[in-house]
């Protein structure tokens, strides 16, 4: 998963504010510790070999979909909508999605599949809320909600 996630996350390297980047982008010990704070991972395979991976992590009345990635060579094949269609059925609450404001493919793929970009009137609110991420993250990233969770705003 590791491999899947460094290699993927490349496409990030002098997009993402320079103080945000690090080498690797996810290092062991951090995978360690989502899985221990309830991140559940998915991962899409063909004939043995990992093609993508996707969290899925329950936070009170919405669940988040966390570190979705999908090995270079296969995106844009539907491995990453394959996953999440799965992690989508995995939950009847509303699902948030955080990820880098300048990661545009990333946004776009998230509302080809459904999502919104969650106004800035709630986006801090809600990193703050459901994410343990730095100040500095908070600042740089967007929401995107799924329709269960637009409908309940209004």
């Amino acid at each position: 998963m590791l491999a899947i996630v460094n290699a993927a996350a490349q496409a990030y390297r002098g997009v993402i504010p320079a103080d945000r980047w690090r080498e690797p982008y996810m290092p062991p010990d951090e995978l360690d510790k989502e899985i221990a704070d309830g991140v559940i991972f998915w991962v899409a395979e063909e004939d043995g070999r990992l093609l993508g991976v996707m969290g899925i992590q329950d936070k009170e009345e919405v669940a988040l979909v966390r570190h979705a990635y999908v090995a270079p060579s296969v995106q844009r094949r539907g491995v990453g909508t394959n996953l999440l269609r799965h992690v989508q059925g995995l939950t009847s609450k509303p699902i948030l999605i955080g990820t880098w404001a300048d990661a545009s493919w990333a946004i776009e793929f998230y509302r080809r599949n459904g999502f919104t970009v969650v106004p800035n009137t709630y986006k801090d609110s809600l990193l703050r809320r459901y994410w343990s991420i730095p100040a500095r993250q908070v600042e740089t990233s967007v929401v995107l909600a799924d329709g269960r969770w637009m409908d309940a705003q209004q």
